[in-house]
C-alpha cells in the first residue's frame, strides 16, 4: 500500500513539475487539477457505516507503551508519575499528505519535534499532528523517542472517517487522560473531525485539548464556520475548567480573521501582540512549492485557540526549513517545484499555557 501510494502523490504533483518547464502562465489550471484529484482520492477512502454519529462525542482509547508493545487504554487511568500540572505545552504542526517520501519526512518531523521538546524537557507537552497518513501511524508509533515519551491516540485508521488520513495526538506520559474521543463533522468534503484529550490537573475539572483540522478551500456554502463552531461547543463545556485548540485552521478567508471571536474563543498569536496582516504570523507558503506561493502568497492557516482558566504565556511557530535527507529524495523533490526539499508547506506553531487552579 505505501508504494502504490506513492505512485499515485506523485502523480498528483507531475504538473507542477510540468507547470515549470511551460511558463507561469499555465501553472493555475494545473494546480487546480492536483487540488481536484486530491479531494477525489480523499472522497474515495470515504468509509461507509460508521459506528458514530456526526457532530456528536464519539469515545475512543488511546494507547500507552507497556511491556514492549503499545496496548490500548481506556481513560482514567492512573498514572504514578502524575504531579500537578501548573503549565503545559501545545505543538501543533501539519506534515503535508501530498508530498511523497513520507516516511523520510515523518522522520524528520519527529526528530525536529524531540529537539523542541528536550529544550524544555520538564514541561508537559501534547503534539498535535495534522495531515498524516496510515504509514505516518506507523512511523510514529515505531519510533523510540515517542514510545518512551508520548502516549498516542492512534494506531491505524479505525477513528478517522476518512481512510486515507488524519489526525493524531501525542500526550506526556506524565499526563492524566481522563478522556479521549473525536467528533466527526457533519459539514465536511474532506473528512475532517475534532479530536480531544482531557487532562487532569489540580481543579476539579480538567483541561480539555482540541486537535483539528478544519476544511480547506473557499468552499461555498463555506464549512469551517460550523466546524469550529462543533468544536467550541465541546471546549466550551460546563464540564471543563479550560480549553485549547490548534490545528491547521486553513484560514484562508475574511471571515476566518473573526471566526474565534464568533466562538467565544481567543487567539494565542493575537492575545500577545501578534498583527493579523504581519506576515511573520504566517505559517503556510513559504514553503510551499514554488507555483503555489506565486499564486497563493502566504497566509495565517495554523492557530492556538483557547477559552476557560488557561492562560497563554508564549507563542512562536517552528519548523522553518526542515529538511529530508536522503540526497536522493531531494533531488526528486526540487523536480517537484519546491525551492528545497522540506518536509511539509507548513510551520508548527507551539503555545505554553499557564493553569489557573484557583
Amino acid at each position: 500500500m505505501p508504494t502504490a501510494l506513492s505512485r499515485v502523490l506523485r502523480a498528483l504533483l507531475a504538473p507542477i513539475q510540468l507547470v515549470l518547464h511551460c511558463g507561469r502562465a499555465s501553472h493555475e489550471p494545473a494546480m487546480d487539477e492536483v487540488v481536484r484529484q486530491s479531494i477525489s482520492i480523499v472522497e474515495q477512502s470515504k468509509k461507509g457505516a460508521v459506528p458514530w454519529e456526526f457532530d456528536e462525542p464519539y469515545d475512543q482509547p488511546y494507547f500507552r507503551w507497556i511491556d514492549e508493545k503499545w496496548q490500548a487504554t481506556k481513560a482514567g487511568i492512573e498514572n504514578h508519575d502524575w504531579r500537578p500540572v501548573e503549565k503545559l505545552a501545545v505543538l501543533a504542526w501539519n506534515i503535508d499528505f501530498m508530498i511523497p517520501f513520507d516516511h523520510s519526512r515523518m522522520i524528520a518531523a519527529i526528530r525536529h519535534l524531540e529537539k523542541l521538546v528536550s529544550e524544555e524537557d520538564d514541561l508537559p507537552t501534547i503534539i498535535f499532528l495534522n495531515e498524516c497518513l496510515q504509514n505516518d501511524l506507523k512511523t510514529i508509533t515505531s519510533d523510540d523517542w515517542v514510545r518512551s515519551r508520548f502516549h498516542v491516540t492512534d494506531m491505524d485508521a479505525e477513528y478517522w472517517q476518512s481512510g486515507f488520513y488524519g489526525t493524531t495526538t501525542l500526550i506526556d506520559k506524565r499526563l492524566i487522560v481522563k478522556s479521549c474521543f473525536r467528533v466527526h463533522f457533519a459539514k465536511t468534503r474532506m473528512e475532517r473531525d475534532g479530536l480531544f484529550v482531557d487532562i487532569e490537573v489540580e481543579a476539579q475539572k480538567p483541561v480539555r485539548l482540541c486537535n483539528t483540522h478544519l476544511e480547506s478551500l473557499a468552499l461555498e456554502p463555506p464549512f469551517r464556520p460550523p466546524q469550529l463552531a462543533v468544536c467550541a461547543k465541546q471546549l466550551h463545556s460546563e464540564n471543563v475548567h479550560g480549553a485549547v485548540l490548534a490545528g491547521d485552521l486553513n484560514a484562508i478567508q475574511d471571515f476566518d480573521k473573526t471566526l474565534h471571536a464568533d466562538n467565544d474563543l481567543k487567539d494565542a498569536y493575537l492575545e500577545l501582540g501578534g498583527d493579523e496582516d504581519d506576515p511573520d504570523g504566517h505559517t503556510w507558503g513559504q514553503q510551499a512549492a514554488t507555483v503555489q506561493r506565486e499564486r497563493f502568497g502566504t497566509t495565517r492557516m495554523d492557530k492556538v485557540l483557547f477559552c476557560g482558566k488557561v492562560e497563554c504565556q508564549t507563542f512562536e511557530r517552528f519548523g522553518m526549513d526542515v529538511q529530508i535527507e536522503d540526497e536522493k529524495e531531494r533531488e526528486q523533490l526540487l523536480q517537484l517545484g519546491f525551492d528545497k526539499p522540506w518536509i511539509t508547506d507548513h510551520l508548527g506553531v507551539k503555545a505554553i499555557f499557564v493553569i489557573d487552579t484557583e
